[in-house]
């Protein structure tokens, strides 16, 4: 096992998350459908270490209204690439793991990047994780339908540090 003081820096990238979080999510009622209704609603959010700092875990209730649910946040960073791998697994359907975000953080955003499908259709998805500080931070859900020349933001989760 590699010695933590010879460990990428990057492997710490999500070190701000650790911890108890109160989160206001924001999202678009319908994707890619010119929509422009947003829902609000509350959730938690709790992360931790995994894999010697080298990944980390969040479990999560989301206060959907007439839909509340628990999901999971996976995420692994892998040194030969320098890039992180984040996965979400939805409590609604347990036995589907999403397909893999993968990308890293440049100037205190991290940006992530997967080919995915929405109605059948091939999409690009892109996370944003920004304006990090010590209690606060966000996160953003997009979908491009046209190969990532615009994208459409359709969810937002803004995190409060819990005391």
């Amino acid at each position: 096992m590699n010695d933590v003081k010879s460990r990428d820096s990057r492997s710490h990238d999500f070190d701000f998350f650790f911890g108890e979080w109160r989160v206001h999510h924001r999202r678009l009622k319908a994707r890619l459908a010119n929509c422009e209704d947003w829902e609000e609603f509350a959730g938690t959010c709790r992360t931790q270490p995994l894999l010697d700092g080298c990944g980390n875990l969040d479990d999560n209730t989301l206060e959907l209204p007439g839909d509340a649910y628990r999901a999971v946040t996976l995420r692994a960073f892998d040194p030969r690439t320098g890039t992180w791998a984040i996965w979400w697994l939805d409590g609604r359907k347990p036995n589907r793991l999403d397909l893999p975000m993968v990308g890293g953080f440049a100037h205190g955003v991290g940006t992530f990047f997967a080919d995915n499908s929405h109605d059948g259709k091939p999409i690009k998805v892109r996370f944003l994780w920004s304006r990090i500080t010590p209690h606060s931070c966000r996160w953003e859900q997009a979908f491009s339908a046209d190969g990532g020349t615009s994208w459409e933001t359709n969810w937002v989760m803004d995190f409060a540090r819990v005391a």
